[in-house]
Formats: C-alpha cells, sequence, structure tokens
C-alpha cells in the first residue's frame, strides 16, 4: 500500500522528490511503530489512538512540532488515498489535531547593512564580483526565491517595461517589477558577462565556465558577502528574501500587494511579516523610552 502510494505521488501528483521521500520516512516509520505495538495490527485497522501514540513517540524522540506536524501530514494524505480506492474502510487520522507549531520570526538584513553591503562593500570589477552583486540587488530589491533566481532566462527580464517574469512554485508564473538600480546593476552585468563566458546558454546568470548558476552556487556567494556585512545568525539568499518583505511593509506597502510580489498563494505567510516589523518597534520602544 505504501509503494502504491508513492507512486501515486511521484507519477500523478508530480510531487518533488523530497516531498516522496520525506512521507515515504514517516509511512515506514508509522507502519514499524504500530507492529511493535501489536503484530496483528494493519493499515486497514490502526485507529486514532495508535496514531496519537505515534506522534508522543515523536516527540519522545526529540522531534520538534514540525517534524511531527510532517509525519502527520504524510498519514493523511495515505489515508486519503488508500480509502477512495477502497484499501481501507475508514480514515483515522482525519479528525487528529497536530501539535502547535512554534514559528520564529524571520531573520532580516537592516535597512543600513545592505545600503552598506550594495553601495560600498568594497567590491572589484571582476565577473565574479559584478555578478555576486547583481544577485544580491536582484533579490534584496525583488524578493524573490533562489530557485526562481537561478530558473531566470535573459528573456524573462522586459527592460523597457523594467519587470521579471517569474516562474514561481508549481510552475505558477507572476510579473515582478524592478527599479532603476536593478537595471543598471543588470545591464552591466549581462555585457561583462558576455564578454568573459560568451551567451552560450539562455539562462541569466552563468557560472565561470558559461553554464547556469545552480542554488548551491548563489547560496555560496551570498552567504560570502553576507557574513561580512550583518550579524544575523543565517546568511542566505532567503535572508534577502525576509529582508524585500519587511522592508516593503516598513515603508508603507499593503499587505496584499506584498504577498502578490512575493508569490505567496495564502495571505497568512505573508502576515508573518507583519510580526517582524512589530517586533522592530518594540525594540525601539525599549531602547528609546525612559520607562520602557
Amino acid at each position: 500500500m505504501i509503494d502504491q502510494f508513492l507512486n501515486y505521488l511521484r507519477f500523478e501528483r508530480n510531487r518533488s522528490m523530497q516531498t516522496v521521500e520525506r512521507y515515504e520516512r514517516s509511512l515506514r516509520d508509522f507502519e514499524a511503530f504500530f507492529k511493535s505495538q501489536d503484530e496483528e495490527l494493519t493499515w486497514a485497522s490502526v485507529d486514532a489512538d495508535i496514531i496519537r501514540r505515534w506522534m508522543e513517540s515523536l516527540m519522545d524522540r526529540g522531534n520538534i512540532a514540525n517534524t511531527v506536524g510532517t509525519g502527520l501530514s504524510a498519514l493523511r494524505s495515505f489515508f486519503r488515498f488508500a480509502l477512495a480506492r477502497q484499501l481501507v474502510s475508514s480514515d483515522p487520522a482525519h479528525h487528529i489535531t497536530a501539535p502547535r507549531k512554534h514559528k520564529p520570526l524571520p531573520q532580516f538584513v537592516k535597512e543600513g547593512e545592505a545600503d552598506w553591503l550594495i553601495d560600498e562593500a568594497g567590491w572589484k570589477e571582476s565577473y565574479k564580483d559584478v555578478r555576486a552583486r547583481t544577485i544580491i540587488i536582484l533579490l534584496y530589491e525583488t524578493g524573490i526565491r533562489r530557485g526562481e533566481l537561478t530558473a531566470l532566462n535573459d528573456n524573462d527580464v522586459d527592460f523597457a517595461a523594467r519587470q521579471l517574469k517569474v516562474t514561481g512554485k508549481r510552475n505558477k508564473q507572476r510579473i515582478v517589477p524592478f527599479g532603476e538600480e536593478l537595471e543598471t546593476a543588470l545591464r552591466s552585468y549581462i555585457s561583462l558577462r558576455d564578454k568573459s563566458v560568451g551567451k552560450c546558454s539562455e539562462a541569466l546568470f552563468l557560472d565561470n565556465r558559461g553554464r547556469r548558476m545552480n542554488g548551491g552556487q548563489v547560496y555560496y556567494e551570498v552567504r560570502a558577502h553576507l557574513t561580512g556585512a550583518t550579524a544575523v545568525k543565517k546568511k542566505s539568499p532567503h535572508v534577502l528574501r525576509h529582508s524585500f518583505a519587511t522592508a516593503m511593509l516598513n515603508h508603507g506597502a499593503g499587505l496584499e500587494s506584498v504577498r502578490q510580489l512575493l508569490g505567496h498563494e495564502s495571505l497568512q505567510t505573508t502576515q508573518i511579516y507583519t510580526h517582524t516589523t512589530f517586533e522592530q518597534l518594540r525594540q525601539v520602544y525599549k531602547k528609546s523610552h525612559p520607562r520602557g
């Protein structure tokens, strides 16, 4: 039954390999657990109490709420699949509530730190430095994801309209505007790229051998330059996405507008940045008010 479900995820739902592997780990773990409780139990005979005991065992093994919630999501998806195909007669996971998740506030680069990084970090005129600076400006000024950046092609950049055609999760496309600074950076980068490595790919960002840059290369370059600019613990391209959203909200952008620019499906996902901006106000209050 597990194998049938995994094939369904791969070939009918077109889920990523990471999702399939994560679900498989949870399902195999649950199966081993209920067999250890009673060898006579099967997927068709387990009940909600068994699932709750399994979740408790995950917590006892040191798993955080997010991990336990992922395991429960795997069971819910599995039982929906099995019920639809009459492999089981009931869904024992349907009414079980996942443990409450603790969501840390997103880390972000302060505006002064971003200004220093872009304007005063001692950038050289080499292809590597020009490319890295352009990537950082693009991530900070558009808020796109690392994977969306590496997927950009030259024809996704509309200089006349100053906008990017971005392909996000599940191949959903959106249009993201950009400003004069990014236009200047992109034009300079493209000119140097074509002279340095040639134009042998449709990709916008190329490595030193003229191949499309991958996510790991982008991560390494961004991390290297953020290390000298900010004290935040996480120094990744996603931090610049957080920084974009926080800066937009701090300067009066509406939540719905930021949601569309980020490519979030739900407004709830974007709302976490309002907590970030409020936390900024809290810190200012503590430092500034005499009785704070």
